[in-house]
């Protein structure tokens, strides 16, 4: 019997390595100001918390006018570059073609904006087997709020404690529990330094994704 029925997982840092390119753009408005840029190994770690979570972390304090206008350039470059170093992590394409071939539905449920989300499914060839996608702006609320995983599981037609929601952010796990689905904490994602506390620990705990293909395989029982 297969242990779930749906799978969901967040984008950046969960299925995808985006943080050269995130930190890429980054370093674009940073150039702009005459800035040297900063490490991707440095920056990764805010690489999950969007444009003005990367901005405030990698640029001096700022008025909010100009921190709009940091992020308005940051996202016209960013979406112009937003697959260039990007790739799925290792581990992903066999995980993703086993649940196809499984028959078992996936999607994901991201903060990343659609116009922005939509061009990375694409260029990483995932629209073929790909069951839905929840973008930040596809509901009036996002992660972690349950609405955009409760929506997901509800175009995948499955019971939300049917599912398994994946993320390596801490929103990720409050969002997935928070709508009754099963969690796995991806610790080799960007916030694996926030995986702490009770709700991690009532998730899966994985270090790779290749390790999920236990957790997904059917489980078979034995008689005595």
């Amino acid at each position: 019997m297969t242990p779930y029925k749906a799978v969901l997982f967040d984008l950046d840092g969960t299925l995808l390595d985006s943080a050269p390119d995130l930190v890429g753009s980054l370093n674009w408005v940073r150039e702009s100001e005459g800035m040297a840029p900063l490490p991707v190994a440095e920056m990764s770690q805010f690489a999950s918390k969007g444009a003005l979570g990367l901005l405030r972390a990698g640029m001096p304090a700022a008025d909010p006018d100009r921190l709009e206008s940091w992020r308005l350039l940051f996202l016209e470059h960013y979406a112009e570059n937003s697959y260039r170093e990007s790739r799925l992590y290792d581990g992903v394409p066999e995980l993703l073609e086993y649940l196809a071939a499984s028959g078992i539905p996936w999607g994901v449920v991201t903060n990343k904006i659609e116009a922005l989300t939509i061009p990375i499914i694409k260029a990483a060839r995932l629209q073929g087997s790909i069951g839905c996608v929840v973008c930040g702006d596809t509901l009036a609320q996002s992660k972690p709020h349950p609405a955009p995983v409760l929506f997901a599981c509800r175009v995948l037609q499955v019971n939300p404690e049917e599912a398994l929601f994946v993320g390596d952010d801490i929103r990720d796990i409050e969002a997935g529990q928070a709508a009754g689905t099963h969690t796995a904490a991806a610790h080799y994602g960007y916030g694996s330094s926030e995986l702490t506390g009770t709700l991690v620990e009532a998730s899966l705990n994985i270090y790779h994704p290749a390790e999920l293909l236990d957790f997904v395989r059917p489980v078979s029982f034995s008689l005595p």
